[in-house]
């Protein structure tokens, strides 16, 4: 007999905080006599709770969520919602017993219905449309995945969905078993724009095209595009350094979609958009196109589908009018890139690319694909809206997470400044931009692009312990996979370091699809590295040249939902020109030997880890002892001049003594004596005059009649003799200095 399901209710949130902060309590409700759960949905902002509750009463709400919780996965476990008879015969067997028949009887009426076997029911919860239509759609089944788990059937009036959030069932869906499933509602949602393109087509059309395109995204097609990725994303640096200069704040996620529109225009068929500078028909052609698609991903009826929709409908008439120029200029596109193939010597290989015109469209042609002009218009219009969206996505939710996170953002800026300088990267940068990938890596995970894979099965099969039939509508839910505090720590914290420097890029296959940012299987994004490549050169040369923060008076940030997540109100934010770090001299440093024979472990370092703002700090101080010793060294080379001049003067002065100096000798006897008059060395006390009078005085050969003269000169017999110093006519000596 089949268990009573809860009705689920949703009341919508007026904010969501982009961390998941908002604290939602269930509370049990009746209604028309079942027992069903309410939703109450308290959300906060910045960190603070809401004004209306105090911080005594939301403890005891959290204590009576997690009781109820607790509650609720118990009773699921017990297998309260889980029916072992299932199907039409079980239904009516049941009705018959409620009317009072006999169990006998209904025993004989029933034999010959197999009805002995369990048939585990997957668990059901119903909602409200208006439960999606005020917020993004993948929030309240984030809600839903931690009361029911990993697989669980959702409602919607007459439309029933499958919502996966379990890795194993996902990898059984995409990869073990992907025949079994095709896009489903994608295709037909999408079929307007992209035909029978990549993204949407099935069976052979999709092997086809898939095996066609593929190879056109080789290693040197990916090279050559790294610098286009530059040049575009230097344009953009133009464009920020003026509104830097100016002192405006930009609104980040338009610029981002812009900037991907003229990176994907060239990549895929070597037109220039020009979107960053012009607003042209064509681009608003491309963005009505989008928008419209988004629309009608989320809508809840497929109101164009309605055949006098089209032509009464303002909206359905745009929509067809940017169509028809969008293909119109695609047709022009394809048609002279097949004169240029016809007029090239063209020698293919598996990895040509043509220098002047090295898109993909180029290399389907001169590959010899045969196909018609609809069939590559498809193709480039799938990849146009898919290349585009994504990375636009990517890039405004990773800009969002670095200006919440400063540490992240210094880090970050470290490296780039150290691998970059001021060029633009290169293919070989892409492996030693380590950190830089992370981070995109991730942002993917907590903003994957898009949030839910949707397929739809072929066949009956068997996910888990539940069977399904064919026709089943299934969503997998990528948000529920990358935060599912099951299978990551800190699910909901942004943290590039959770992915090692040293380790693989991670990917679907290395984390047992409980991380699927480019989905997985046959049918994986082919654009992968092409669009991780885009992320980490955009973010590299933006970082390196300008700080980002969220303007003041800013609208709060809060997710929407159409191809990819999207903000409600756009990303504004204030840019300012970084101020670049001065050039800080490396001090040669003694090289030393490590005896290998003590025993260091293998990833052990033998200097502990600094962080980095340590290291900085260290380095500002070397350069400032480093530059006082400068000074000194300066000032003494300077005091050392000063002193071999004055020297020099002095002993010019002494070489030619005045007259008042010459010292006549009287008696012309002893030794050294002579009829002339004798000269005698002048030696000036400059510097050591306690030295100089301490020997004058101690001196046995010094007269006893000669004073030492204020100006301390000392005048030694040049023959150094008793006799001589002793024939002296002390009346004749001056004062020989007056001291001025």
């Amino acid at each position: 007999m089949a268990a009573t399901v809860p009705l689920l209710q949703f009341v919508p949130a007026k904010t969501f905080q982009t961390k998941l902060r908002s604290n939602r309590l269930l509370r049990p409700t009746k209604q028309r006599g079942n027992f069903g759960l309410s939703m109450i949905t308290c959300s906060s902002s910045n960190g603070r709770g809401p004004d209306s509750v105090d911080n005594e009463v939301k403890t005891v709400e959290q204590l009576i969520e997690e009781k109820r919780r607790a509650e609720l996965s118990a009773r699921i476990s017990s297998g309260e919602f889980t029916v072992n008879k299932s199907g039409y015969p079980s239904k009516l067997r049941n009705g018959l017993s409620k009317l009072g028949v006999p169990r006998e009887i209904l025993d004989v009426l029933f034999n010959w219905v197999d009805t002995h076997q369990d048939h585990p029911k997957i668990p059901e919860a119903k909602g409200l449309m208006s439960a999606v239509q005020n917020e993004a759609f993948f929030i309240p089944l984030y809600e839903l995945y931690l009361t029911y788990g990993g697989i669980f059937r959702l409602t919607f009036g007459p439309k029933s969905f499958l919502i996966v959030s379990e890795p194993a069932i996902a990898k059984h869906i995409l990869r073990d078993n992907s025949k079994a499933y095709s896009k489903g509602i994608l295709a037909e949602i999408l079929e307007f724009v992209m035909g029978k393109g990549l993204i949407p087509a099935d069976g052979e059309i999709w092997r086809l095209r898939r095996r066609a395109i593929v190879p056109a995204l080789h290693l040197k097609y990916v090279a050559a595009m790294i610098n286009l990725f530059g040049q575009a994303t230097e344009r953009l640096c133009q464009k920020l350094d003026a509104a830097a200069s100016d002192g405006e704040d930009v609104e980040m996620e338009s610029l981002f979609s812009r900037l991907t529109l003229d990176i994907i225009g060239k990549a895929l068929f070597n037109y220039d958009f020009d979107s960053l500078t012009n607003d042209t028909g064509i681009v608003e052609a491309v963005y009505t196109v989008l928008r419209e698609a988004e629309d009608r991903s989320v809508a809840p009826i497929p109101v164009w589908e309605i055949p006098i929709w089209k032509d009464i409908s303002p909206q359905q008439k745009k929509v067809a009018k940017a169509l028809k120029l969008i293909n119109v200029t695609l047709d022009d596109l394809i048609a002279i890139c097949k004169r240029m193939v016809d007029e090239e010597e063209l020698q293919f290989h598996e990895e040509y690319v043509n220098e002047q015109d090295p898109s993909i469209l180029h290399f389907l042609l001169a590959s010899g694909d045969d196909v018609s002009s609809k069939q590559l218009r498809d193709d480039l219009m799938t990849m146009l809206i898919a290349g585009h969206e994504t990375s636009a996505a990517v890039l405004t939710w990773t800009f969002y997470l670095l200006s919440q996170e400063p540490r992240v953002m210094s880090k970050l800026q470290e490296e780039v400044d150290s691998i970059l300088g001021d060029r633009i990267p290169t293919i070989e940068d892409m492996k030693k931009l380590k950190y830089a990938t992370r981070v995109i890596n991730e942002s993917l995970r907590l903003y994957p692009q898009p949030p839910v894979l949707i397929r739809r099965s072929l066949e009956d099969d068997r996910l888990g312990d539940y069977s399904i039939k064919r026709g089943e509508d299934i969503f997998i839910c990528v948000w529920n996979l990358h935060r599912s505090p099951k299978l990551w720590d800190d699910a909901d914290k942004f943290n590039p370091e959770r992915w090692p420097l040293d380790g693989p890029n991670p990917n679907e296959t290395n984390q047992n699809f409980s991380y699927l940012p480019f989905g997985g299987g046959p049918r994986k994004c082919v654009g992968d590295m092409f669009a991780t490549y885009e992320n980490v050169v955009a973010l590299a040369m933006l970082v390196r040249r300008f700080n980002f923060q969220m303007a003041i008076g800013a609208p709060e940030v809060k997710m929407t939902t159409g191809a990819t997540i999207h903000t409600t109100e756009g990303l504004k934010m204030t840019v300012t020109r970084r101020i670049k770090p001065p050039i800080v001299p490396t001090l040669e440093m003694p090289a030393f030997e490590v005896d290998t024979s003590v025993g260091v472990s293998k990833g052990d370092s033998l200097v502990g880890p600094k962080d980095s703002n340590q290291q900085t700090r260290q380095r500002k101080v070397e350069v400032c002892v480093w530059n006082v010793l400068s000074v000194l060294v300066l000032a003494m080379c300077v005091c050392f001049v000063v002193f071999i001049v004055r020297v020099a003067e002095d002993t010019s002065r002494l070489s030619n003594p005045p007259d008042r100096l010459k010292m006549e000798h009287a008696a012309g006897s002893g030794s050294g004596s002579g009829s002339g008059g004798y000269y005698y060395d002048i030696v000036v006390k400059l510097y050591f005059p306690k030295t100089y009078k301490s020997f004058a005085r101690g001196r046995t050969d010094w007269p006893s009649s000669l004073p030492l003269y204020t100006c301390d000169l000392k005048v030694p017999l040049k023959n150094g003799s008793q006799s001589a110093t002793s024939a002296f006519n002390t009346t004749k000596c001056m004062p020989v200095c007056q001291c001025d």
